[in-house]
């Protein structure tokens, strides 16, 4: 059940009757969603710098804490359906979670579809993360929705090359290419995330003739997940993807991978980017700053 400023919400947004997301040349809704974003989150802490930068060949935007940062950086991976979304529509969130960290973040301007399909962002994903491990001691890497899709593939990739990640981090994240489960059937009609636009995004990122493999799109086909980075997953109870984040982390659990799961009662997908709206969203970017200030300080991520 949504809470009063999640229905509230929600409801304004139905209001609107925006079209479809296909319907929309995808440079207006590019630009939509930067426009939009400072006024729904409101005001972000300052940080000592910010700067863009060129990591491995792709874009990056760096936010250092303070003059001297510890030795911790979480690379992020921002969520948009892996069509949408930016720099600048995440910009505020990783300013509160470097501010409230204590860790530098490294904002990643990846690929996107339908210009550059799968498996671009995951590959620039990728090399990023490499990039950065080269550069700060302890590495985290995390994401929201299709950003938490990559970030999760990051950490499958990261384990199978011997690289050590400090902890992975899942907002609502996409797991797996399926639209089947009770969550989808249920959630469908709040106005945050349908299904019809879930399957316009994979659609859009999985029209390149190379598809495989799997586990680089949806994490949840992996068939181990033994020896990854211990995980925070975040779920909201409201939200179609709430069924497969959740299964994920049972999925991690049962391997024996150290995970801290809070599914965020009365929420509804993309909640962590408007706390200006709603009084979870600056709760979670707290948790998450708790999480990578443990992990990437050099003690054990939280159990």
């Amino acid at each position: 059940m949504l809470t009063d400023q999640a229905s509230a919400f929600l409801a304004e947004v139905r209001a609107q009757r925006l079209p479809p997301i296909w319907e929309v040349p995808i440079a207006q809704a590019r630009a939509d969603l930067d426009r939009n974003a400072d006024a729904l989150f409101g005001e972000a802490p300052p940080v000592a710098a910010i700067t863009d930068e060129t990591a491995a060949g792709v874009p990056v935007r760096i936010y250092r804490p303070t003059e001297t940062p510890t030795g911790g950086a979480l690379v992020y991976l921002h969520g948009g359906g892996w069509a949408l979304g930016s720099l600048r529509s995440h910009d505020m969130l990783c300013r509160a979670l470097a501010a409230h960290s204590g860790q530098t973040v490294i904002s990643v301007d990846y690929r996107l579809a339908p210009e550059h399909p799968f498996p671009a962002a995951i590959d620039d994903a990728w090399s990023v993360t490499r990039w950065s491990a080269q550069r700060w001691d302890h590495v985290a890497v995390g994401g929201d929705s299709a950003g938490g899709q990559l970030a999760a593939s990051v950490a499958l990739r990261a384990r199978d090359a011997g690289l050590e990640l400090r902890l992975q981090v899942l907002i609502y994240p996409v797991t797996n290419h399926a639209f089947e489960t009770a969550s989808y059937a249920a959630f469908n009609d709040l106005g945050a995330l349908t299904q019809a636009e879930m399957r316009w995004f994979w659609g859009t990122y999985l029209s390149g003739p190379d598809q495989t493999p799997a586990v680089d799109h949806s994490p949840l086909q992996a068939t181990s997940f033994s020896g990854l980075a211990p995980a925070l997953v975040i779920t909201a109870e409201c939200d179609p993807l709430r069924d497969e984040g959740d299964a994920y982390a049972d999925r991690l659990r049962a391997a024996g991978v150290a995970t801290v799961h809070s599914r965020y009662a009365g929420m509804f997908h993309g909640f962590i980017r408007l706390p200006a709206r709603i009084d979870e969203a600056s709760a979670a970017i707290a948790q998450v700053a708790d999480a990578l200030r443990t992990a990437c300080g050099g003690q054990r991520a939280p159990a």
